[in-house]
């Protein structure tokens, strides 16, 4: 019978407890809670700031098993704009500060690597931005360049070559992006990669740059460090990514032994970003904190840009569920987990971690109140308005100092 989670009692009877300790490969982990990556803000340039230390040390602090720095890029042209963090020998003694940080309070600490590709913005960058196609680009107001298999090919080793550095630095894991229609993502979409040689077509081929990136990083990491991929179960536009499609390529992550775990995802930080966040568009506050021209164009079409789907508790669990069916791959679990409540349902649902993010920008020691007391309820209201400030230091405008 069905407890009120939704849940069979005899399910949550047998399933491990959220705060107790896990493995995720070779790491061993104080609770199976992830501060999932939500981009920073904080690093005008491109190094580490003391800042940034503190915006993971507070999560860290407050209970959580890991905190993830945000898009790490691999290159200079894969930032989405010039002040995004990259990965090259100059960031290593900053990311050591940071990770010697984390490490003081207890959790681990991973590295989220990845190629923003047609999310470049390349007018910022200096460079254009990659993309399976070339075409124009609305947030950078530039054209995209199509990416050569050469192109592919370096890529796809800066992925390896970060990865090595994150070792460097003392990191613990980490976290390949292969959502949010970032470069790797974006070759997967059918609507965004129409291409007709070897990287595009099949789903196959369009997979082969996200299966190749994984597997360069494990070849580089072998055990040291945990790696997990964040996936893209659906893009959430037309004519992207299916969670049919998706299921397939997850298969294949799985088959191939490149990844400890995925975090499974959903939306377009380029056709539809909103379909991951749920909840309410703050499109005058995202208007407010771009330059023109782009100030103009989410003014006269961010309602269409930025779509409003109602907030729910495990917003993304219906879809995440198939993955956990045809999976037996460790699975974290995104998207409306706030309390305890939803932690123990996801558990009971078989998934092995759950990663949380805007209700800790809201409360970083939301952790701490939930072991202290299971009828606690996040302060996040899913307004939203934390997304704006992406690029000047993303925090919640709501928050108060406890």
């Amino acid at each position: 019978m069905p407890d009120e989670s939704g849940a069979t009692r005899g399910a949550a009877q047998g399933a491990p407890d959220v705060l107790g300790p896990a493995r995720l490969g070779p790491l061993r982990l104080r609770n199976r809670v992830i501060k999932a990556a939500t981009f920073e803000g904080v690093t005008p340039e491109a190094l580490v700031t003391d800042e940034l230390i503190d915006y993971h040390r507070r999560p860290a602090a407050g209970g959580v098993a890991m905190t993830t720095v945000a898009y790490c890029a691999v290159s200079p042209e894969g930032r989405t704009e010039r002040r995004q963090l990259w990965m090259r020998p100059d960031a290593v003694p900053g990311l050591r500060r940071l990770t010697d940080a984390v490490h003081d309070t207890g959790a681990a600490v991973c590295a989220q690597l990845g190629h923003a590709g047609p999310v470049a913005d390349g007018r910022s960058n200096g460079v254009p931005s990659l993309a399976p196609m070339a075409g124009f680009n609305a947030l950078s107001m530039r054209r995209n360049r199509a990416a050569t298999a050469e192109d592919i090919a370096r890529v796809t080793e800066n992925h390896a070559r970060a990865a090595l550095l994150a070792a460097e630095a003392g990191f613990d894991a980490v976290e390949i992006h292969l959502g949010h229609n970032y470069l790797a993502s974006a070759f997967l979409s059918p609507r965004l990669n129409r291409r007709t040689d070897a990287f595009g077509g099949s789903l196959s081929a369009r997979a082969s740059v996200a299966l190749g990136i994984a597997r360069a990083v494990r070849d580089a990491l072998g055990d040291r460090l945990a790696i997990t991929a964040k996936l893209n179960m659906k893009d959430g536009a037309p004519g992207g990514l299916t969670l049919d499609d998706s299921l397939q390529v997850a298969s294949w992550l799985e088959a191939d032994g490149s990844v400890d775990a995925l975090e499974l995802t959903a939306g377009s930080s380029l056709l539809n970003p909103m379909y991951l966040f749920r909840g309410d568009a703050p499109v005058a506050e995202f208007a407010a904190n771009f330059p023109l021209p782009q100030r103009l164009a989410i003014r006269a079409a961010g309602r269409a840009f930025f779509r409003t789907y109602p907030y729910q508790p495990l917003y993304l669990l219906d879809a995440a569920r198939q993955f956990r069916t045809a999976l037996r791959l460790p699975l974290i679990l995104l998207g409306g987990i706030t309390d305890r409540q939803g932690m123990d349902r996801a558990m009971a649902e078989g998934f092995e971690f759950v990663a949380m993010a805007r209700a800790l920008l809201r409360e970083p020691d939301l952790l701490h109140r939930i072991r202290r007391d299971t009828a606690t309820r996040s302060e996040c209201i899913h307004c939203n308005r934390c997304m704006p400030t992406i690029y000047t230091g993303t925090h919640c405008p709501l928050i108060r100092e406890r």
